[in-house]
C-alpha cells in the first residue's frame, strides 16, 4: 500500500503559528524517514486555524528539509490564479526538487465569496472557466498550447523536461471525466464526501484518455486517526468531532480535550457528528489497516493520502507512526 499524507496545517489550542509550523517540518521529515510515498499540502484562506494558504510554499520550504519524499499541492484553487503563474511556480520547484514535485488542482473557491472576491481583485467568478485553466496550465508545462492560442509563444521559465504529475481533485462524475480526457490523475475526497464514489471513479475509468502513455491514476483522501487503544483513538477522534463542528461555525482551531470534553451537542449535532464520521477511519493499528484495505478493495487502488486533524501534535505525529508501522514495514 502507498501511503502519503494530506496537511492543512491544523492549529491546536494553546499553540503558536511558530510552534505549529516547526511541528509541521518535523511532521515532514518523519514521515519521510517512515516510509510515506508523498505529503501534499492544501489549501485554505480566511480561516483561523488551517495555516496552509500557500501551498507552494510549504512544498518549497519542506524539500529543503527532506530529500526523497515527493511533495505535492491538494490542491492548488485553479479559479483564482492564472495559468502562467502557477506553471511557473511549480516548474520552478521542479527544478529544485527533480522528480520529487506533483501538482494536485482544486475547483474550489478557496472560502466564501468575499473571500475569493479577495483573492481574485474582484473578478468575476471562473469555476466555469476550469476545464480551459486546466489546460492551459498543462500547456504552459508541456509547451503544448495549441498553435492558433494567443499566448502561445510565451513559454514558461525555467523551462524543465521534466512532466510534472497532474492530478485533478474531485467529487463527482464530471470532474472526473475531466480528469480521464486529459489523462490527468484524479484524488477523491473521502473525506469531504464520498456519497458519490461509485459514479465517480467509474466514470473515471471509463471516460481515461492514455495521454502519452499514461493510465489511470486514482488516490483516495481520508481521515485517519490511529492509536495504541481503541479507547484512546476514540478521544482523539472527538476532538476532531468537534473541530468539524467548530468549522462550520467558521472557527477552525483544533480544540483540546478539555475543551472538547466541555461541550454539549444537541440532537442534531450529534447526528451530524454521526454522519460525519463515515469520512473517518479510527481505531487501532489493526482496525485501520483493517478498513484501508477495505477500502482499497472499494476504489481499486492502492493509493491513499491520509489526513488527521485530531489534537494534539504529538499525538497526531504518533498516529501516523503507528500506521507506517503496520502497514510500510
Amino acid at each position: 500500500m502507498r501511503l502519503g499524507i494530506l496537511d492543512q496545517v491544523p492549529l491546536h489550542e494553546g499553540d503558536t503559528i511558530e510552534q505549529t509550523m516547526e511541528s509541521t517540518k518535523r511532521l515532514v521529515v518523519e514521515a519521510e524517514r517512515l516510509g510515506y510515498d508523498r505529503y501534499w499540502f492544501a489549501e485554505h484562506h480566511n480561516t483561523n486555524g488551517l495555516l496552509s494558504a500557500a501551498p507552494e510554499l510549504f512544498i518549497a520550504r519542506m524539500g529543503d528539509a527532506t530529500s526523497k519524499i515527493k511533495l505535492g499541492s491538494g490542491g492548488i484553487l485553479l479559479p483564482q490564479y492564472h495559468p502562467l503563474k502557477i506553471a511557473e511556480s511549480f516548474s520552478t520547484l521542479a527544478a529544485f526538487y527533480p522528480n520529487r514535485i506533483e501538482l494536485g488542482i482544486g475547483n474550489s473557491p478557496g472560502g466564501s465569496e468575499r473571500t475569493r472576491r479577495a483573492l481574485t481583485d474582484g473578478a468575476e467568478n471562473a469555476a466555469a472557466e476550469f476545464p480551459r485553466l486546466l489546460d492551459e496550465v498543462d500547456g504552459f508545462l508541456t509547451d503544448r498550447l495549441s498553435s492558433r492560442h494567443p499566448y502561445r509563444i510565451v513559454k514558461t521559465t525555467p523551462r524543465i523536461k521534466e512532466r510534472l504529475p497532474l492530478s485533478v481533485l474531485g467529487l463527482s462524475p464530471r470532474s472526473a471525466a475531466l480528469a480521464a480526457e486529459r489523462g490527468h490523475g484524479l484524488v477523491f475526497g473521502h473525506f469531504i464526501n464520498p456519497d458519490k464514489w461509485e459514479e465517480t471513479l467509474q466514470t473515471y475509468r471509463d471516460a481515461f484518455v492514455p495521454v502519452d502513455g499514461r493510465t489511470p491514476n486514482v488516490i483516495v483522501c481520508v481521515f485517519v486517526i490511529c492509536a495504541e487503544t481503541m479507547e484512546e483513538a476514540e478521544a482523539l477522534a472527538r476532538t476532531q468531532d468537534a473541530w468539524i463542528q467548530g468549522i462550520r461555525l467558521g472557527h477552525s482551531i483544533v480544540p483540546s480535550f478539555a475543551t472538547t470534553e466541555s461541550k454539549s451537542w444537541n440532537a442534531e449535532q450529534q447526528q451530524r457528528i454521526q454522519h460525519d464520521r463515515r469520512r473517518t477511519i479510527v481505531g487501532t493499528p489493526e482496525t485501520v489497516a483493517q478498513e484501508l484495505q477495505e477500502l482499497s478493495d472499494r476504489y481499486q487502488t492502492d493509493q491513499f493520502l491520509l489526513i488527521n486533524n485530531a489534537f494534539d501534535q504529538d499525538k497526531r505525529l504518533r498516529s501516523y507512526q503507528l500506521i507506517a508501522e503496520r502497514l510500510l514495514h
